[in-house]
């Protein structure tokens, strides 16, 4: 059961606390265990945590987002789970996070009203589709050359969150390559909302390097 007893304290939380969103795949753990490393990420201070697992069955995924849950509210994070908006509900997650392949956000609003609905964009059409479908969040990336997911339209750059956030009315993070030393050049190009992956994920002290990621912002 989740700390967040409705959509509107999901997004209060989220534009009021969320700084740094780290995003945990069990592949890009260097062999450590998803749990202790969201546990771990909880330990450093972060305020949400997106579940990615592309490579486990339903029921796997059910029951490690079961597990995720519990530790989302020990630590007072928000959860969210990529991809499955069923699996989101069932293990009473947060929020859900949809790629352009994934159900449609207004479909997903419809069937999880009281979710956090993040979209993945990639250009300016995109973006302003999710928000025309009343997206809760969306995200732009990749902004820099990364290896954690493969998208087509390859890095966007630095000047792509000026381009696309000009045509937006809803909260966005960034995504894509990046490093501790990108987060100075992100805020100043207008990223409130930093998603990392392996910085955080194979770190070898993941707390320590989540309360030093913090301290940047």
């Amino acid at each position: 059961m989740s700390s967040f007893n409705s959509y509107d304290e999901r997004m209060d939380f989220f534009t009021g606390k969320v700084t740094l969103y780290p995003v945990v795949s069990s592949e890009f753990c260097a062999g450590r265990n998803v749990l202790e490393v969201i546990r771990q990420i909880g330990m450093g201070g972060a305020g949400i945590f997106q579940l990615r697992e592309k490579h486990c069955s339903a029921k796997e995924l059910y029951l490690l987002a079961q597990e995720a849950r519990k530790i989302a509210d020990e630590f007072n994070m928000l959860f969210i789970l990529d991809d499955h908006v069923d699996i989101a509900l069932a293990a009473g997650a947060d929020g859900v996070h949809l790629g352009q392949d994934d159900l449609p956000v207004a479909a997903a609003r419809s069937i999880a009203p009281e979710l956090i609905v993040g979209a993945s964009t990639h250009n300016i059409p995109e973006a302003i589709e999710a928000c025309r479908q009343h997206c809760s969040y969306l995200n732009i990336g990749p902004i820099y050359p990364t290896q954690t997911k493969s998208v087509a339209c390859g890095a966007l750059g630095l000047g792509a969150i000026k381009e696309i956030s000009a045509h937006i009315n809803c909260p966005f993070t960034v995504m894509g390559g990046i490093k501790a030393h990108c987060i100075a050049e992100l805020r100043q190009n207008g990223a409130q909302r930093i998603a990392m992956v392996t910085e955080i994920t194979q770190a070898a002290d993941i707390a320590g390097k989540v309360r030093d990621l913090l301290q940047l912002f």
